[in-house]
């Protein structure tokens, strides 16, 4: 099992097959350009190479979020910047329906600032 793989494998579910669900559909959307990568333990999603977004949990919040970079220049009434500088977070309620469209919009959004 590679390190990304066992960074999942250590959520207990249903948080596990959600996160994997949003997993695969981050990387499906733009399987040219986006890839994964392991960095400071956590699972972060590159395009071109170039920081796009990461999953982790918030121990403040007590639930697993997507965090975007350039999220400072994105608005969207969901989005939590709370004293970041670069990186606005989106809480995952595991008991809502996944918003899987808001997430891939917000890094086709994210996309147009990376250089």
């Amino acid at each position: 099992m590679n390190p990304i793989q066992e960074y999942f494998y250590r959520i207990d579910e249903p948080e596990r097959s959600t996160l994997l669900f949003l997993r695969q559909k981050i990387l499906e959307s733009d399987t040219k350009h986006i890839t994964e990568t392991l960095s400071f333990g956590l699972p972060f999603f590159k395009y071109k190479k170039k920081m796009l977004c990461y999953l982790y949990y918030s121990k403040k919040y007590k639930q697993h979020y997507v965090s975007f970079y350039h999220g400072d220049r994105l608005e969207h009434p969901l989005l939590i910047q709370d004293g970041r500088k670069k990186f606005k977070i989106l809480l995952i309620d595991m008991e809502e329906d996944l918003p899987v469209d808001l997430i891939i919009n917000l890094t086709e959004e994210v996309k147009k600032y990376i250089k």
